[in-house]
Parts: C-alpha cells; structure tokens; sequence
C-alpha cells in the first residue's frame, strides 16, 4: 500500500496493508506497526523473531465520513533471551497498546465528547459503537491527565453549591424505620488570586468545617503554606475548618453576599410592613409590592425618576418608615463595602451601626449583629479588596453540568465530570495535551 495512504489514515507509528470497501460508507483497513522490532516487557531485551502475525479486530475513528472495521497485523515477538520466563510477547505502540481493543484515539475521542458537552456516556458509546463501561473507563483514565494535583495559590476561594435535591430516606435506626433528610452539599476549591487565570482546584463532599479540614489535609505542605488569604460567604464552619486547617492565613468575607444578607433584610420587613397592613405580603395593588425590585437597587444606580418614584411609594405604603429606615440601612452598609481607606472605613462603618440603631428593628438589629461578628474578615477583605466572584461562576458551571447530566447518582462521577468539562473547556490546549 501507498506510504500516502497511511498518512491519510494518521495512526503515525502504523502504516495501511491493505483498504477494500465493504459496504454502504464501511470500510476495511488493515494496518501493521512500521517498527519491525520490540522490547520484551519481562526483559526489556530487544527481538525482530516474528513468531506469528494474527490479525486482531480494532475500533477506531470515522475516516473521512466513513465507518472503519479496522484490523491490525500485530507481530507477536519470540523472545530472544535464553533466561527470561516470557517465551513470547506482542508488540504494542502508543496508539495501539497491549491487549488493547480501541485505538488510543478513539479513547481520546470518547473522553474529550462525554467531559467537553456533557453528554451522556451511553449516547458517546452509541455514537462510537462501544460498550458504556469503555467508554465510562476512557473518561476516567483522561480525567487522570486532565486533572492534576493542585497548584498552591495565595488566595483560595471557597464555596459550596447542593448536589441534589433533599430527600426523606426511610431508614433503620435502633430497630425502628425512621425517615432521615439528605440533603448533600458540595464544597468547591477555587484558586481566586486576582493576578492569575481562575482554576478550579477541587470538591469536597459537605459543606462543613471537617469537609474543608480534610481536603485542604490531602493537599501537600507546600500548598497550605502558600496560602495566604481565603475568601468565603458568612459561613461559621467553613471559618472554623479554616483556622484548624490553615492557622496563619487570613479570612476575607465576601462582600457580595454580605450586600445579599442586607437586601434579604430589607425584603424580610417589607413583607412584615405590608402583613401588618394588609394582611398579606402584597399585591399589584400595593405600590411597595409593583417597585419591590427597585427597592433592591443600589441607590446612586437610581435614575431621578425613579428616586422620586420610590419616594412616592415609600409616602404611599410605609406609614410606619420601618421600609424606609430599613432601605437606609442598607444603603449604609453597601456604601461601607465600597471603601477602602481606613478613615472612611471608620466613618462608613459608624454611619452604618448610627442607622441601625435609629431604625430598631429585630431585622435590622440581627444584620448590625452579624456585621460585628464578622467584621475583622470583612476589614480583611476591603483593605485586600478581594471578592469570591470566580468561586461563584464555578459554582454556575457546576450547576450547567448538573442540568445537563440530570444530576449524578454517584459522587465519584459528579466531581469526575465536572472537574474533567471545567478542565477541558476552560484551560483546552493544556488538557488535550
């Protein structure tokens, strides 16, 4: 055959016998390794003794929008060393290794549609002709090249996102069959330096302080020492694993979700206002209920129409002024957020706690609390200006690929796939490496 054929078919360490058409759109390709000799695996001794030459069916790729029932001529080599307990073995190559029943490419190809779209392992085996267990252990082996140990960073941003929906299990406990809730969470592990491209470095089943406490403990020394700043949501166990786990590293709480905890605040008194009112959170009678979202938006975004349409509706629906103090008071809080210099920090933070406590109102008193609480991680995070956004879009990914997959019964998979499709369709070039 035509050394131009084997270069058409492009298994590069195997050259084309033979080609002959046998169907619609099949066809039939035998090929045979170009390197005539081969290290005996026991021995490592070299030998060019054929000792026979079986043909061995092969799946492979498509060729030119045709159907391939590949075979492949592999040599099977008599060892030429006296004293070696293997009389025999077969050559293998990269692209056809021993004992193997599918081209190293068609592996590749099988791995890179399942991770890449998230489809289903079953409709990539389908597609390609193979079982789903092959094409399940061809995923697995590229996830161990894809996925490396994870590289030390100087800001870890941590966060969790729910593998499933909760469920009741009936279960036996003590001799008697009670129901118990699941309810099980995912902690994801983001490199979050600002300087660097975003990685998702791993998942933890959990979202407490011994999920965080072991992860970051099967990490090497050099990892934990390089960590510097972590970065999380107002999250007690998740502070808790870090300071066992990670002592000398700072907290930084996220701000964004700290703006969350002031409109969910605001949304909480408007709802009791309007109860108190009407005897109901509200309607498309109530003007507070029509603008609620407006109530949510940073002030200085308003338009002057819309500043003097909240005041219209505040002087409508919030004879009490609880709606307004509360607005105020977030207002102050995200305005504290956007500081950076100490003194304004100070002013800001004064501002805040002075408006709070105008306003006394339970909801507003628990927001002033929690902000105390925390505020030596949140000092951190402005005087850093560090924020856990890269940790939110992962978590956005990782939902996408729940959606896609309908969900994961097993854990193993859940992290496999979704670490694999962030892998490959994020940083490609290095994972198709």
């Amino acid at each position: 055959m035509d050394d131009t054929t084997s270069v058409l078919f492009g298994l590069d360490d195997h050259r084309v016998l033979d080609v002959v058409r046998v169907g619609d759109r099949v066809v039939r390709v035998v090929i045979e390794t170009i390197e005539r000799e081969g290290a005996c695996p026991a021995c490592g001794v070299l030998s060019a003794r054929v000792k026979e030459r079986p043909l061995v069916r092969l799946r492979d790729l498509p060729a030119s929008g045709q159907r391939v029932q590949l075979w492949c001529r592999r040599r099977r080599l008599a060892c030429r060393e006296p004293a070696c307990p293997r009389l025999s073995f077969t050559q293998a190559s990269a692209q056809v290794p021993a004992r193997a029943r599918l081209t190293a490419r068609l592996r590749q190809e099988l791995a890179a549609a399942i991770a890449g779209s998230n489809r289903a392992v079953a409709d990539v085996a389908a597609e390609h002709g193979v079982s789903w267990h092959t094409a399940h252990k061809a995923l697995v082996a590229a996830a161990a090249r894809w996925l490396p140990e994870p590289t030390p960073t100087r800001v870890l941003g941590i966060d969790e996102t729910r593998t499933r929906t909760v469920r009741w299990i009936l279960e036996e406990a003590a001799g008697k069959r009670v129901w118990r809730r699941s309810d099980p969470w995912m902690t994801s592990f983001v490199d979050a330096d600002p300087t660097r491209a975003g990685v998702l470095l791993g998942l933890a089943p959990g979202r407490s302080g011994s999920c965080v406490r072991a992860w970051l403990g099967e990490q090497s020394a050099a990892f934990r020492d390089a960590v510097e700043l972590v970065v999380i949501d107002p999250s007690a166990p998740y502070a808790s694993g870090i300071r066992a786990a990670l002592p000398a590293a700072r907290i930084a709480v996220d701000k964004w979700h700290l703006v969350r905890l002031a409109n969910d605040m605001l949304t909480e008194v408007r709802q009791r206002v309007t109860r108190e009112q009407h005897g109901h959170r509200g309607t498309l009678a109530q003007p507070v209920w029509v603008h609620r979202r407006m109530l949510l938006t940073a002030g200085d975004r308003l338009s002057a129409r819309q500043r003097a349409r909240l005041r219209a509706v505040l002087a409508s629906d919030d004879p009490t002024g609880e709606i307004g103090a509360a607005w105020a008071v977030k207002e102050r809080l995200r305005m504290l957020l956007t500081q950076t210099d100490r003194e304004r920090i100070r002013d800001a933070l004064w501002r805040f706690y002075d408006a709070a406590a105008a306003a006394d109102m339970p909801e507003t008193t628990r927001l002033a609390t929690t902000i105390e609480t925390w505020w030596p991680a949140i000092l951190v995070a402005l005087g850093a200006d560090v924020t856990n956004a890269r940790t939110e879009g992962f978590n956005r990914i990782i939902k996408q690929t729940k959606r896609v997959a309908c969900g994961f019964r097993n854990m193993d998979n859940y992290q496999r796939r979704i670490m694999s499709h962030i892998a490959l369709t994020r940083t490609r070039p290095a994972a198709a490496a």
